[in-house]
């Protein structure tokens, strides 16, 4: 059952937050969406948002001023919170790049993570149930994108699940978390030593087993002067990757920006018209 939390008036169409008992997760759980005007009368194509990290369901819809495009082709906007609230697990909130606001779209295997921390399987089959079952959105137009950590999240969502997501695009995204410090430490923490295991989540390392090649290409968009890019970010290697495993990817690296929500405010306009491009075909 979905509980609207708060709703606004916003370019003709409709700004909500909703809240609902999540059974993945295991508890409460938020997501903003917008409804462009186009779903009053029909389905319309739904475009995923993952935030980074400490951001909530709020950050993108508040910062992003990405509505104005989505309402121009007819496209809603989803955009869940970054983690669980609530689970009071011992040591949740003591940094702010693990636990709340830093799920890292991980479905968590080691304790005591597992039992909430399954924010993989939330966005992919809980999160798009719901959305497309209560809301005027279409179920087989969707597509999916991101930043810094829901950058990582949106790639590797796409790249394992490619009958899900028609489209995929990121903002600054963690493109190879198994080789910087972010990465490592949200993965040992929720999946264990194992770096096998951490295979799974890693685009680098997906996109050379992935099922279907994205034709359309995949966008991301990397301001050079970025406070993370030198050590945390490696759009490089996921450049190589893609490379190598014949998958188009559009790169762009822009000269002054950084890894903040006016870099994304510059650039989203772009990243709304590459997901119309596939989703309203």
């Amino acid at each position: 059952m979905l509980t609207l939390i708060e709703e606004h008036a916003c370019y003709d169409g409709v700004q909500r937050i909703y809240k609902h008992d999540s059974a993945t997760i295991g508890l409460p759980m938020r997501f903003s969406v917008f409804l462009p005007p186009q779903a009053r009368t029909r389905k319309v194509p739904g475009l995923f948002y993952l935030a980074g990290l400490t951001c909530t369901e709020e950050t993108f819809p508040i910062k992003a001023g990405a509505q104005r495009f989505a309402a121009q082709h007819g496209i809603a906007l989803i955009s869940p919170d970054t983690s669980p609230r609530g689970a009071n697990v011992q040591g949740e909130a003591d940094a702010w790049d693990f636990g709340v606001g830093a799920g890292f779209y991980v479905d968590a295997t080691r304790e005591p993570w597992a039992t909430h921390w399954r924010t993989y399987s939330y966005v992919r089959d809980e999160l798009r149930e719901v959305v497309t079952s209560n809301l005027s959105v279409d179920g087989e137009r969707l597509g999916i994108f991101g930043h810094s950590m829901g950058g990582h999240g949106a790639l590797t969502l796409a790249l394992r699940n490619p009958q899900i997501y028609r489209s995929v695009s990121a903002f600054a995204p963690i493109a190879a978390p198994s080789r910087c410090p972010w990465g490592e430490k949200a993965f040992s923490g929720y999946l264990g030593d194992d770096r096998e295991a951490w295979k799974q989540y890693d685009a680098s390392e997906l996109v050379a087993r992935a099922t279907r090649k994205f034709d359309e290409g995949i966008l991301v968009d990397q301001g050079m002067a970025d406070q993370f890019l030198a050590n945390q970010l490696n759009p490089d290697v996921f450049e190589a990757a893609c490379r190598a495993a014949g998958q188009p990817l559009t790169l762009r690296r822009h000269e002054g920006y950084d890894h903040g929500y006016f870099f994304i405010q510059t650039f989203v306009e772009d990243h709304i018209a590459h997901h119309a491009r596939v989703l309203l075909k």
